[in-house]
């Protein structure tokens, strides 16, 4: 089992323990995070040939994603974040298409969360590109799903409540 992505996003800044991970795909990893403090075109090439070895390892797409997002490639996060989140409902068994999600609750996982993390992930992209019924849509699937909000996404429906002032 991989690590949960508060704590991949905790160590952004130094090593991470990624979980049960196969030893190219952490080493990899690991590589990319330690790179990303000097070289972020190297970190991004580290991850992504992390992701051409297993597309499975879900910690890549946060990895790549998070990257983007700090660089202000919404955009490129969004294209990762989006295959994350096919993977991740994939391996939960979920249905592909997010909008799904809405109609009956879904059995949480380790693979679910991260796609409830990617969601909300997505929503924030959403909203810095200016695609507000986006974000909102995402945004009902997170409060259905994840009615606590164990995966941070109250943050971001601040967010879209500020904006829409």
């Amino acid at each position: 089992m991989s690590a949960g992505v508060a704590d991949i996003e905790n160590s952004m800044d130094g090593l991470v323990g990624f979980g049960d991970l196969p030893p190219a795909v952490d080493a990899l990893l690991q590589r990319g995070v330690a790179a990303y403090r000097t070289d972020k075109s190297m970190a991004d090439d580290l991850f992504r040939e992390a992701m051409a070895l297993d597309r499975s390892v879900l910690p890549t797409y946060f990895c790549l994603y998070k990257i983007h997002c700090y660089s202000g490639r919404l955009n490129a996060a969004r294209i990762v974040a989006e295959a994350g989140l096919e993977e991740a409902a994939r391996q939960a068994c979920w249905p592909a298409d997010w909008r799904q999600w809405l109609d009956s609750p879904l059995a949480m996982s380790e693979p679910g969360r991260f796609a409830l993390y990617t969601l909300k992930a997505l929503a924030f992209i959403a909203l810095k590109s200016e695609r507000f019924a986006d974000a909102e849509a995402m945004l009902r699937v997170l409060r259905r799903q994840d009615p606590t909000g164990t995966v941070g996404w109250t943050v971001i429906a601040e967010l879209a409540d500020a904006l829409s002032v």
